[in-house]
């Protein structure tokens, strides 16, 4: 089993993290709002979900969970996340495959594999 505290926030990353009524109402809570502030500050709507995680900017992923914190990269509302964060992976973790894959690919156990370019590194290190 991999452990998710030593992941980047692969999961937090997805396009679309979907929620329920009841998600919303339990983040309202947490933060002590109504569900109609809630729903319109942490929330927005598409096609596919009623509900769906609103999102920010992330220099690993590129997008991700607007409360995932991506400096100590974890969630900042743990105890109030939605039910598919709770019940994720429900199966397979898709970043513990990649990661498994990478480490037998290199030979190394402690190997992590990075999706920065030299340039973004090096721009990062500044």
């Amino acid at each position: 089993m991999y452990n998710c505290a030593k992941c980047p926030g692969y999961c937090c990353s997805y396009p679309l993290i979907q929620l329920t009524k009841r998600d919303v109402e339990r983040l309202a809570k947490h933060f002590g709002l109504t569900f109609e502030k809630a729903q319109k500050k942490f929330t927005t709507s598409n096609w596919e979900a009623k509900y769906a995680m609103r999102r920010k900017k992330d220099k690993i992923f590129g997008g991700i969970c607007q409360f995932f914190d991506t400096d100590a990269r974890r969630c900042t509302v743990y105890e109030a996340r939605p039910a598919i964060c709770r019940s994720y992976p429900g199966g397979r973790c898709g970043y513990y495959d990649f990661l498994s894959h990478e480490r037998r690919a290199q030979d190394d156990e402690t190997f992590i594999a990075t999706t920065f370019s030299k340039l973004e590194k090096d721009n990062m290190a500044k």
